[in-house]
């Protein structure tokens, strides 16, 4: 399916879409930039986009596949794709995989996630299939890990693709079993950043395998980007050509960013998804551009990703960097911060991934915890005064780090604060 032009997308849109027509009812007949068009809000497009009396979709639901996104509150958020879309988008994705490292021949361990309307494992299989190069497809979804760390070695795995929690824990599994495979040659990871605290442990078990992003793509943005080869640098992407367009926003102004190095939100415009158009859609993430070409941009987490304790904001990104500074002996397997509210007061307890049998020692938890807290001086002012509680640092067995039950993807932020 060849990408359409702007105004061809625009006017299919505010034609067929009740949420479109809405949206668009002040923007100018003809468009001959994106930035024309206003960034889609979150809240309102999935409040057109429900069942039944959707308001989004530009025709009839009578030809497509039916994917969910991710999260298990709220109400549910299905996202169809034509069979033309969806041939197209795993086309291209399969296209990147070459670039992500796949080679002629590779038996491909597929372990993400299905069922429930998931699209990892059936997205990851279709674009296999539709790789340009010959694979061995191995479609293992959400086996236990002791059976991956078998066929790893049985059957002559050679890639493994999955979530960052699912490959960590079947690295975790053949360490304590005490056969790492050295055999694997490349690890895909998708659905989630691999953060850093993670690639220790994933190069103990796999000492020879490459490591790369699958690509970056989602239920709600669709295909966004192919991973880009860049050497240790795992979160540089470029968007897919005359597929996607790919924008970095201000937070505060809304302006594009245009500078290298300089964080904004992903905007994503999808040029040939029709039935539900994706024009300027936040993908719920921040990057910066790498270079002044604004062809390929580097990840750096969730858009909203981060506690707020009382008055002090703790971004997770900037938590872990200051943790894994001061961690020398790579302990920390997986991190996540808890907010939690007593005694009438805010309280942040981080949370660490340990794989060894016992915890680490005190005096590395009571360093980091001082080295956050050095990094954060309005958390102790806030402690001194009694307005939060001091800040806590717990370990965990990396197995007992809370994920989403339905994705696997790593809560990196957990609110167990009331309600009310």
């Amino acid at each position: 399916m060849p990408a359409l032009p702007l105004q061809a997308l625009v006017d299919h849109a505010r034609r067929n879409s009740p949420f479109y027509a809405e949206l668009y009812r002040e923007v100018p007949a003809v468009v001959s930039a994106l930035t024309e068009l206003p960034v889609i809000d979150h809240v309102a497009f999935w409040s057109a986009n429900r069942w039944p009396d959707n308001r989004l979709l530009t025709g009839p639901l009578t030809d497509a596949a039916v994917y969910k996104s991710g999260g298990t509150t709220g109400a549910p958020k299905f996202s169809p794709w034509t069979r033309s879309e969806h041939f197209d988008s795993v086309s291209a994705f399969g296209a990147g995989l070459v670039d992500a490292g796949l080679k002629p021949g590779q038996k491909v361990a597929n372990l993400f996630r299905a069922g429930e309307f998931y699209s990892g494992f059936l997205f990851i299989e279709g674009a296999l299939h539709h790789a340009p190069i010959d694979n061995v497809r191995l479609p293992v979804a959400t086996a236990p890990d002791e059976y991956v760390a078998d066929l790893i070695h049985s059957f002559g795995v050679d890639v493994l693709a999955g979530e960052p929690m699912k490959l960590s824990a079947v690295a975790e599994t053949l360490l304590k079993q005490d056969r790492p495979a050295p055999q694997v040659e490349l690890i895909l990871f998708g659905g989630d950043i691999l953060f850093n605290d993670l690639r220790p442990l994933l190069r103990s078990a796999f000492p020879n395998a490459a490591l790369s992003s699958i690509g970056y793509a989602s239920v709600d943005a669709g295909l966004v980007a192919a991973p880009v080869p860049a050497g240790d640098d795992l979160r540089v992407h470029r968007a897919v050509p005359n597929r996607t367009v790919v924008e970095l926003v201000d937070d505060t102004t809304g302006g594009p960013i245009t500078e290298p190095g300089v964080p904004g939100r992903v905007v994503v415009t999808n040029l040939f998804r029709t039935l539900v158009p994706i024009l300027r859609y936040p993908a719920g993430d921040r990057a910066e551009w790498t270079d002044g070409t604004r062809t390929t941009f580097r990840l750096l987490g969730r858009s909203t990703e981060g506690a707020r304790v009382g008055i002090v904001n703790m971004p997770t990104e900037d938590v872990r960097d200051v943790l894994l500074a001061h961690d020398p002996g790579h302990h920390i397997t997986g991190m996540q911060l808890v907010q939690r509210r007593w005694d009438n007061r805010d309280g942040l307890i981080i949370r660490l991934g340990h794989t060894t049998p016992a915890p680490p020692p005190a005096e590395l938890t009571e360093t980091l915890r001082r080295a956050v807290l050095d990094a954060r001086p309005a958390y102790v002012s806030e402690a001194a005064i009694g307005a939060v509680h001091p800040l806590r640092v717990e370990w965990v067995p990396r197995g007992e780090l809370v994920t989403n039950p339905r994705t696997g993807k790593l809560r990196q932020v957990i609110d167990e604060r009331p309600a009310h």
